[in-house]
């Protein structure tokens, strides 16, 4: 049967990408008497560890059973970039595993350190698992008791469910304490089995029976942003509207910012 036939845009990218790569580039002999351009199947199969009739059905779309750790593989033989790579897991249906790992990258982090330093009003920056590894002057003041605090690691989940000071500076804490478990959870669903994830939710679960509580009650939400009202010891009630932006090559890191309503 002739393969063609079942084409898919999956298919026709990766038979594109995969007559751009010389067997000399994936580090196969090149042969003499090669008719097709690039590498042939079995041999794009062979790289991935998989059948060439797996790799035929998905170049035909048929990926409800494929695993992040093939496409992984199969990006990886088909020597495929950044933005290559998460066409590849969006066009199968799947989120680029990744992604998860893009946080810890220390030039984006020191990138979007100075970035905060100038944004006028408060500004932070959340990694993959809601650490603060950057904020400004502004961010110290509103959350003062916490981020102007020495600690290891700032973490937003242990501030807004074992810190004494949230309940009282965040107005309405339990509209925006089931809300921030929602959000986490949807954000976090990639990496399910993480031994970071599973650490984090363990020591706040047997910490917080708040975060036990709505844990257990899988709410998911898409982080949006909004009106964030603080009841601030000094300042007074003072209200923001909420804008979290994302860098384009490293999507796990956010930069939060509160913008004068």
């Amino acid at each position: 049967m002739n393969d063609e036939r079942h084409t898919s845009p999956l298919g026709d990218f990766i038979r594109s990408h995969r007559e751009r790569v010389s067997p000399q580039q994936a580090g196969l002999p090149a042969g003499s008497r090669r008719r097709a351009k690039g590498l042939r199947r079995e041999e794009v199969a062979a790289l991935c560890g998989i059948s060439p009739t797996w790799l035929t059905w998905i170049e035909q779309g048929r990926t409800q059973s494929v695993s992040a750790a093939t496409l992984a593989r199969l990006a990886d033989a088909l020597l495929l970039s950044r933005a290559e790579r998460d066409y590849l897991f969006n066009l199968a249906g799947q989120k680029n595993p990744d992604d998860a790992h893009l946080a810890s990258d220390p030039e984006a982090q020191q990138a979007l350190a100075l970035a905060v330093g100038k944004i006028d009003g408060p500004a932070y920056v959340l990694d993959g698992l809601w650490f603060v590894p950057a904020w400004n002057a502004q961010a110290a003041t509103l959350f003062c008791g916490w981020l102007d605090q020495p600690e290891p690691r700032h973490n937003l989940l242990h501030f807004m469910f074992l810190h004494p000071l949230a309940p009282q500076l965040v107005d309405d804490w339990p509209t925006r304490a089931r809300r921030m478990v929602a959000e986490f959870r949807a954000e976090i669903s990639a990496r399910r089995d993480d031994g970071e994830v599973a650490a984090l939710l363990d020591g706040l679960r047997r910490q917080s029976g708040d975060f036990d509580s709505l844990w257990r009650q899988q709410d998911v939400q898409s982080r949006e942003g909004g009106e964030r009202a603080f009841n601030h010891a000094q300042l007074g009630r003072v209200s923001y509207q909420q804008l979290t932006l994302r860098l384009a090559n490293a999507p796990g890191l956010k930069l939060v910012m509160l913008l004068s309503a």
